[in-house]
């Protein structure tokens, strides 16, 4: 069991570093000056010293590494004491984050890289494709002052809590879905507004229905 989780750190540690690799092989090739901001349509509109690109991927790395050890260490902070119920759901939640993050610092050093690049079309499929990832074990989820739909009504009653993050289920697996199918094939800002609208969508309903369920069974 220890080597298994000490393999599996490493592997942590390495995903983590990928970024670091890879803006260190293309570091030389750059130009003094690349882009760092972007618009809606994936455009540079921001520039600044190739040396900037060293922070953005050390402060993303390090965002990716607190996300493992929280995740990891919430077993010993979670008040509520549920986190230890589910340790390998914990597990590959917090693999997600770190892929996702390690994916996005990739991607930033890729599009810096090469301008003719549309970030926006690389970065909005990714998200959508971890709201799917997240949705799909929503209803697993045990009540959790970290992770979750962590509203007043499903944190007090666990009822609230199972039933809303069934909801969330629901909603959220085929929101991803259509959130990358859509800014992959849709110009970049009718895909933008059905991004914004669809996260608009996945966060209001079940904070909605965590309520509703409160008001129906207050009693």
């Amino acid at each position: 069991m220890q080597k298994t989780t000490n393999f599996s750190e490493w592997m942590i540690g390495f995903i983590i570093l990928i970024p670091f690799f890879y803006l260190a092989s293309i570091y030389n090739s750059l130009p003094e000056i690349v882009p760092i901001h972007f618009d809606l349509h994936g455009t540079p509109n921001g520039f600044g010293e190739r040396s900037t690109l060293i922070l953005t991927t050390s402060l993303l790395g390090l965002v990716a590494a607190g996300c493992y050890l929280l995740i990891k260490n919430l077993p010993k902070i979670d008040p509520k004491k549920t986190a230890g119920q589910s340790p390998e759901l914990y597990k590959k939640l917090a693999w997600a984050l770190v892929i996702f993050m390690s994916a996005l610092n990739l991607i930033i050093v890729f599009s810096a890289a090469n301008k003719s690049v549309n970030i926006t079309k690389l970065m909005l499929p990714m998200i959508g494709i971890l709201f799917s990832f997240l949705g799909y074990y929503m209803r697993d989820m045990k009540p959790s002052y970290f992770v979750g739909i962590r509203t007043p009504w499903t944190l007090e009653n666990d009822d609230n809590w199972r039933e809303t993050h069934i909801l969330a289920s629901k909603i959220w697996v085929p929101s991803g879905v259509i959130v990358t199918v859509a800014t992959l094939v849709l110009p970049e800002t009718i895909a933008f507004i059905c991004f914004i609208t669809t996260i608009v969508i996945i966060s209001i309903i079940p904070i909605g229905y965590s309520y509703l369920y409160f008001k129906k069974h207050q009693q």
